[in-house]
């Protein structure tokens, strides 16, 4: 008989909670969604964490979070938004790396900001990979838990780690290197190509005024509501590629932010895209949430992910070369 292999036992599974990674990108020439984690950022602090390859499985926590129970012991750390953890009846700090126990069970309050959290365990997730990645694609029925959200009697199998549990307990991120989620500010995006195709006057009102997010938002994309952009001829056009973070302005002049589990390609002028550094934010705004653009220069958006790339580069280094020291 094999060894008996370590999971996590679902309870109760949240409104919204799958397994996700960094995605299938390399496929999305063939038409498929890169799907992964909505707040990649979050993910991959997360990850680091707990020892972990960044793009290592994890769970996606969606507004209201799951009950789990650790069926071994281990090390987990919580990231993004802010949806109450508690730890066999005790709160327990986010962006930290947590001891668990055979027994153990962790649920979820109510949310403090953001909309989506990410749990990483040390070893991983290792649900079957599917082109790659182990991410979710529920349109799709692949990945993750048998390509769907998680269910109550689920069983998520775990893998091993290359760090005792006394290695990784304690790390924590500076207070300065946690992204803030609760701060309302401007999302950065590129304009174009498409945007001499609307008024002029609804270019400064898409610049100028605020956008709220509606219902029907989902990891697909984001169904805006605010000012409407007029375009001076059709809103259609020859389907070309769309990627993560693009602004796509269909008949009804409303714009849609393509997301996580958005298509490859679409037909409808787009405004321009997000920057990636302002992806992770984007992902922790939920339904009533205000959005506000504002335009900047290729330039700055590639000091900002090479800033970005910069701090994960360093908190890299130290968990490969000092196991035991504190992230601060």
């Amino acid at each position: 008989m094999g060894p008996k292999m370590e999971y996590v036992s679902v309870l109760r599974p949240g409104l919204l909670t799958t397994v996700q990674d960094l995605g299938r990108p390399m496929y999305r020439a063939m038409g498929v969604s890169a799907s992964g984690a909505m707040d990649a950022l979050s993910l991959r602090l997360a990850n680091i964490l707990v020892g972990n390859e960044e793009g290592t499985a994890a769970l996606e926590v969606t507004i209201v979070g799951p009950h789990l129970q650790f069926q071994s012991d281990g090390v987990i750390a919580i990231t993004g938004g802010n949806l109450s953890p508690v730890l066999n009846g005790q709160v327990v700090s986010m962006w930290k790396a947590l001891r668990v126990k055979q027994g153990d069970e962790l649920r979820f309050g109510k949310y403090i900001d953001g909309c989506r959290a990410y749990i990483a365990f040390s070893g991983g997730i290792q649900t079957p990979s599917v082109m790659g990645s182990r991410s979710t694609f529920t349109r799709g029925n692949y990945g993750g838990m048998e390509g769907r959200a998680l269910e109550a009697g689920d069983r998520l199998p775990l893998g091993p780690t290359n760090y005792e549990v006394g290695d990784l307990v304690g790390r924590r991120l500076r207070t300065a290197d946690i992204p803030d989620f609760r701060t309302t500010r401007p999302v950065q995006f590129i304009l174009g190509p498409h945007h001499q195709e609307f008024a002029e006057k609804s270019v400064a009102a898409f610049l100028h005024e605020a956008y709220t997010v509606s219902n029907e938002s989902d990891r697909m994309g984001y169904r805006l509501q605010g000012p409407i952009m007029e375009h001076l001829n059709s809103p259609d056009i020859i389907s070309d590629f769309i990627t993560v973070g693009t602004i796509q302005v269909p008949g009804s002049g409303q714009p849609i932010i393509h997301m996580a589990d958005c298509g490859t390609s679409g037909g409808y002028t787009k405004m321009g895209v997000i920057i990636t550094t302002d992806l992770s934010y984007v992902a922790q705004r939920k339904p009533g949430d205000n959005i506000q653009f504002q335009p900047i220069e290729m330039a700055e958006a590639q000091r900002q992910l090479r800033e970005q790339e910069g701090l994960l580069a360093d908190l890299r280094l130290v968990n490969k070369v000092l196991p035991k020291t504190n992230l601060v």
